[in-house]
């Protein structure tokens, strides 16, 4: 089968498409042919190993797993013994975490992991970017905080992977949405559900006193140094991109302060936990109130150039992976 192969820490030229074995199906595992996977923010960070922390997880000289990437959405082929949940012929989507694996064109997961069915209305392109970006956003604005119809909620690089799930989720829990963008997302992200739209090249949101209940900074941008700011008195800022200041932050305010900042590794959380969320997301996208936004399609021996189109910050919603096979190429669950 081919994969992507990332031998090394370094930059997008580190990553490869190679010819290699097709995983054997274990017990209570179930095979994958994978279709679609997701390229984000975190799987720069993972090429790179940054921050320097986060290769006690990651690998302290190079990367743990040859073969990166943990969304994934395909078809079951094959079930190993004792697996009761998925069939052959299943189309699901989920996540490895820090197994990886997911940038190849099969995989074996335990049939227990973060895995569900993709629902009917739904791509495998569509489904993919669901596990690594929905599903975080879920975890930060069902979880860390508890938003209610009253507050205000600012989405800091609203027009991301994050971004875009986070001003949907956010308006459908009942918020008012300010999405923070470049001005040409102004439209977009208004037709999105933003109530108000604040373009950064012309104005600094922190310059906004006391304004929000909750700051979700998708992309890290903004320390919370700065952001609190705008925070009212209990607010909250949340943050999934972790450096030492925002963790110095938050052994502070977890004690002391008015305004508390957040962080979690969502990929490390549970396996039973994350399968729980996932299947609420589910729900979610089947009531209409999330839908996955793709900005744009890379096949997988164009993983570089994804790589390098991510990293460069300018991408609206997802950057999907396609996988094609030699057999067949399915652009849609069937």
């Amino acid at each position: 089968m081919k994969a992507v192969i990332a031998p090394a820490y370094g930059g997008p030229e580190v990553l490869r498409v190679k010819e290699i074995d097709r995983p054997k199906v274990q017990d209570k595992q179930i095979l994958v042919k994978v279709y679609a996977s997701a390229v984000t923010q975190a799987d720069v960070m993972m090429r790179t190993g940054t921050p320097w922390f986060g290769r006690i997880f990651l690998g302290l000289s190079k990367p743990k797993a040859a073969i990166p990437g943990t969304a994934f959405a395909g078809k079951v082929i094959g079930v190993g013994p004792g697996v009761t949940r998925f069939a052959v012929g299943d189309d699901v989507f989920g996540e490895t975490g820090l197994g990886f694996h997911a940038h190849a064109q099969f995989l074996a997961v335990p049939e227990d992991g973060v895995i569900e069915y993709i629902p009917a209305t739904m791509s495998y392109q569509e489904a993919a970017p669901v596990v690594d970006g929905t599903l975080t956003v879920h975890h930060f604005l069902t979880r860390l905080v508890t938003i209610r119809p009253d507050q205000k909620v600012l989405i800091n690089g609203a027009a991301g992977g994050l971004g875009t799930s986070a001003v949907q989720l956010a308006k459908h829990l009942g918020a008012e949405v300010t999405a923070v963008a470049s001005g040409r997302n102004s439209e977009f992200l208004s037709r999105l559900g933003a109530d108000h739209v604040i373009d950064y090249e012309r104005e600094d949101f922190s310059h906004r006193l006391g304004a929000y209940d909750v700051i979700f900074d998708t992309v890290g941008k903004v320390p919370f140094g700065k952001a609190k700011r705008a925070l009212k008195p209990g607010g909250v800022y949340l943050s999934p991109v972790l450096g030492l200041g925002l963790l110095l932050q938050m052994l502070w305010t977890g004690k002391f302060g008015r305004r508390k900042a957040k962080f979690s590794a969502t990929g490390l959380l549970p396996h039973a936990e994350l399968g729980k969320r996932l299947t609420e997301v589910k729900t979610l996208i089947e009531a209409g109130a999330l839908r996955t936004i793709i900005d744009r399609h890379f096949d997988l021996t164009e993983i570089g150039e994804a790589h390098r189109y991510v990293q460069a910050g300018h991408k609206r919603g997802n950057v999907v992976l396609e996988i094609v096979h030699d057999d067949l190429q399915v652009l849609a669950a069937e």
